[in-house]
């Protein structure tokens, strides 16, 4: 393609994310970034934006139904966090197939955590463009991108990540820190999966899967604070 974009690239992405377009221009104009040129992505962002807080705000709402509105505020904030939507973007390799500007490409734009959370609106926003405002559509989509957190979050919690709880729960018993290992990585390139081992000291192993490095992690942490949960660690002496 002459635009910048590879085809083949664009619908790999497309099978990631569950959704084929039918103006694969819209998706293009998604994936692009304001250095690349003037049909860039930030309206659609925008967009993207205020479909995503709508779709997670009223996922919460039917999952918690007697939680109070703080608690639901909070939970959105963490689902809906720059740093949330930078790990799906990593998940779907969204930043692979980001269109930069030469400066953005030489500073490493595409691993950027804002530029890519960004990018993951955009295409939310294209989407809803695409179906012709088909917003159940674009819902079912986007609730599949986020199931295994919004299965794994809860009201009334600090709402960290799981590793960041995990190391913030020894630190505080004054244990040493978690280790993290790869233990298998399968699948093809565009299909990957990660098998992540963490010990903890004094504990069995515990394992996670997932189609990332960091998803595996974290659910391999998540089963560490399950069973501590059920055995409670002795802190140690400074």
């Amino acid at each position: 393609m002459n635009n910048g974009f590879n085809l083949l690239a664009l619908q790999d992405l497309e099978t990631r994310l569950g959704y084929a377009f039918q103006n694969i221009e819209l998706l293009e104009q998604a994936l692009t970034h304001r250095s690349f040129g003037p049909l860039h992505n930030e309206r659609l962002e925008y967009l993207g934006d205020a479909i995503l807080g709508m779709i997670i705000a009223k996922r919460l709402y039917d999952l918690f139904p007697k939680s109070p509105e703080g608690d639901l505020t909070r939970m959105r904030s963490t689902l809906v966090r720059e740093t949330m939507l930078a790990e799906i973007a990593r998940e779907y390799g969204i930043g692979n197939c980001l269109r930069l500007g030469p400066g953005e490409l030489k500073t490493g734009g595409a691993r950027r955590q804002s530029l890519i959370a960004d990018a993951v609106e955009s295409i939310i926003g294209a989407m809803f463009i695409d179906t012709c405002e088909d917003y159940p559509r674009v819902r079912a989509v986007v609730l599949s991108w986020f199931k295994q957190r919004l299965e794994t979050i809860h009201p009334g919690e600090e709402q960290k990540d799981h590793k960041s709880t995990l190391q913030e729960h020894l630190q505080g018993l004054h244990h040493p820190l978690p280790q993290y290992r790869i233990t298998n990585i399968s699948g093809s390139d565009n299909d990957q999966m990660f098998e992540v081992e963490v010990k903890v000291e004094g504990l069995p192993s515990f394992f996670g899967k997932g189609s990332s490095r960091r998803r595996a992690e974290q659910e391999a942490a998540g089963n560490a604070l399950t069973y501590i949960k059920d055995h409670p660690l002795k802190p140690k002496r400074k």
